[in-house]
């Protein structure tokens, strides 16, 4: 498995939210991980941001956050320059997704925490 820096976006400082649970199992994988959320705090040492911060080098942004809300985010997420979007369920978005391929960004509608479970992240 190789280690490129995720985003978590739409982190939670909940434990028992999904983002959340990604985010460790991200870190017990030895994955390079930043977050975003709606509050600040730390989840297994990643501080979850609240702003728009200019990551370098992100490979993956993992999302956890419902169609409308990923609005405000798709020209930040295309600025990243990320190599793939995954939607992870309940994210599923047609628009955003024809955005991504235009600009040559691989995208998978799947489940992060299955994925690296299964070891194919």
């Amino acid at each position: 498995m190789t280690h490129k820096k995720t985003l978590v976006l739409g982190a939670s400082l909940k434990p028992h939210r999904y983002s959340h649970l990604a985010i460790q199992k991200l870190v017990a994988n030895n994955i390079p991980t930043v977050a975003i959320g709606l509050r600040q705090g730390i989840v297994d040492g990643v501080e979850v941001h609240t702003t728009k911060p200019q990551f370098k080098d992100i490979d993956t942004v993992t999302l956890y956050l419902n169609a409308s809300r990923q609005e405000e985010y798709y020209g930040y997420i295309i600025s990243l320059k990320p190599k793939r979007v995954i939607f992870n369920p309940g994210t599923q978005n047609h628009f955003f997704e024809e955005l991504l391929r235009k600009e040559g960004i691989f995208l998978e509608n799947a489940c992060t925490l299955v994925m690296l479970t299964c070891k194919n992240y």
